[in-house]
């Protein structure tokens, strides 16, 4: 992949140095090729040094030191790191954790030591360039600035006595030279891939890599691959569905393309299924559907009655248990565009689907990401950790179908007493504690089930500065003026305080405190 960028783009430079070394190498002790140990490090500290070692005596003013799996987006990155005129600079990366590349305090025995500045650094509360004491894995070093002439990583400095580790090793000699290091988090420089654990391999490297990508797709910017580099072929499947669905409205183009982005690379074949455009229904069209509102509906938060949005989002899931039925499909899964994939989802979810033909587990509907609406504990589903019978749920943006269950919901002829699909589902499971609402539906036996913990989150949330809600911002469903309300009452699409306690973040690895170091 190196020989094949060089050979586009090695002209450009003034000089190149490629000394690839042949074959894999193990050192002694390791548990596997992420295992640091002591050789492992030293080999590191001894390349980084020669690297420094070689742009001194060439003459260069600067050198930018970058790890393989630190990603930078921002193609202005040099200009502005150099305009700070510091010694030792870094841009600050994101991750999908707390962790960056950077240190706010240090212990005096070399060790990481948490401050009250981490946090409003990392997650951009405060903004600029900030000193600190260590800066790591990306990092501009200023070779004509004051004392940089005495900073190395190989061999440590004769007074070290701290942990035998190149990014503690370089922060002791830009404290021991009086050189200061600090970090700038006031632009978007790009991504660092979370360290997989000492025990852990390649595979689980890559895992945490695709997630990566598709936490850019959503929070940007997006991390788009070379164009002078092959990549390895992607072979999308099914995941052993018989189709995956992906409603999208034709209007959000980027929504569209982002979804159908973090499918390819998760090698998910999903189809797209236009959804009905709530702003161009009205009245003629709804009574030749033959939609009507379920009698004394109203949002259980804010009082409004049906949305248009919501309306066509109902007749979008619709069209698709019905395409369940006419083809006899005998299970699905169902999208909608504004999903943020958990970590490793596609394998989770495929060795969730074993455990549940394993255990012979009868079942109609299995929401993938929701909104627990009660607090109340779900009940365990025997044999089967990752699952629990559902309880009165919000959203719709991700679930798995089966036929029987289509054919339940389309028998129970929703159409014409209709209300939000995300209320319409726990009718017909018997959770929804609306009783009057109940009433209209029979049988209400959906047997539906929930991941646990949930494989999808929404990308945003009400509040978010992306938030974006084409079912919540739409004009009442029997008013033709063509004005659009949003409607701010309704708590549906607000965070669940309980992901975090049950430690699910919507940015799928779990971020636990000590993950900053």
């Amino acid at each position: 992949m190196l020989q094949e960028w060089l050979a586009a783009v090695g002209d450009d430079y003034a000089a190149v140095v490629w000394r690839p070394e042949g074959e894999p190498r193990s050192y002694p002790d390791e548990e596997g090729p992420k295992h640091w140990t002591k050789e492992r490090h030293q080999f590191l500290m001894e390349l980084k040094q020669e690297a420094l070692t070689f742009a001194r005596d060439w003459g260069a003013d600067y050198i930018l030191f970058a790890d393989t799996d630190n990603i930078l987006t921002n193609n202005q990155t040099l200009r502005l790191l150099i305009e700070q005129r510091l010694p030792v600079v870094a841009p600050m990366l994101d991750s999908q954790t707390y962790y960056s590349n950077f240190w706010c305090g240090i212990t005096p025995q070399g060790y990481y030591r948490r401050t009250a500045d981490y946090f409003p650094t990392k997650n951009r509360q405060r903004r600029g360039c900030f000193r600190v004491p260590m800066v790591h894995s990306t990092f501009l070093v200023s070779l004509r600035a004051e004392g940089t002439e005495q900073l190395g990583f190989y061999p440590p400095h004769p007074n070290y006595t701290w942990p035998f580790d190149d990014i503690i090793i370089f922060a002791y000699a830009c404290q021991a030279a009086g050189v200061s290091a600090h970090v700038c988090n006031e632009h978007r420089y790009g991504y660092m891939n979370v360290p997989v654990k000492s025990h852990q391999g390649l595979e689980d490297e890559r895992v945490n890599f695709i997630h990566l990508i598709l936490e850019a797709l959503v929070d940007g910017p997006p991390m788009w691959a070379s164009a002078h580099v092959s990549r390895p072929p992607k072979r999308p499947s099914k995941m052993g569905f018989d189709e995956v669905f992906v409603i999208s409205l034709a209007r959000r183009p980027n929504r569209r393309e982002r979804m159908l982005s973090s499918l390819w690379e998760m090698e998910i074949s999903g189809r797209l299924v236009d959804a009905v455009d709530g702003r161009t229904l009205n009245s003629s069209v709804m009574r030749s559907l033959g939609v009507d509102l379920l009698p004394g509906y109203q949002d259980p938060y804010s009082g409004r009655t049906l949305t248009k949005g919501e309306v066509g989002c109902f007749l979008s899931h619709y069209s698709i248990w019905e395409e369940v039925v006419a083809r006899g499909l005998a299970q699905v899964v169902v999208f909608e565009d504004d999903v943020r994939f958990e970590s490793n989802f596609k394998m989770r979810l495929e060795l969730l689907m074993k455990e549940v033909e394993a255990e012979k587990l009868p079942w109609d509907l299995i929401y993938l990401g929701r909104k627990q609406v009660n607090p109340e504990e779900e009940a365990a589903v025997e044999g089967l950790p990752h699952l629990v019978v559902a309880g009165y749920s919000y959203w719709t943006l991700a679930y798995v179908l089966s036929l029987a269950g289509a054919r339940k919901l389309l028998a129970s002829e929703p159409l014409r007493r209709m209300l939000p699909v995300d209320e319409f589902l726990p009718i017909m499971f018997d959770q929804h504690p609306n009783e009057q609402y109940k009433a209209h539906f029979w049988p209400r036996d959906l047997r539906a089930f929930s991941a646990r913990p949930l494989l999808a989150a929404p990308t945003h949330y009400a509040g978010d500065a992306e938030w974006l809600s084409d079912t919540e911002t739409s004009s009442p469903w029997d008013d033709d003026s063509g004005r659009l309300v949003s409607w701010s009452g309704s708590y549906k699409t607000l965070r669940d305080p309980r992901l975090d306690l049950a430690g699910s973040s919507g940015h799928s690895l779990h971020p636990h405190p000590q993950d900053e170091l």
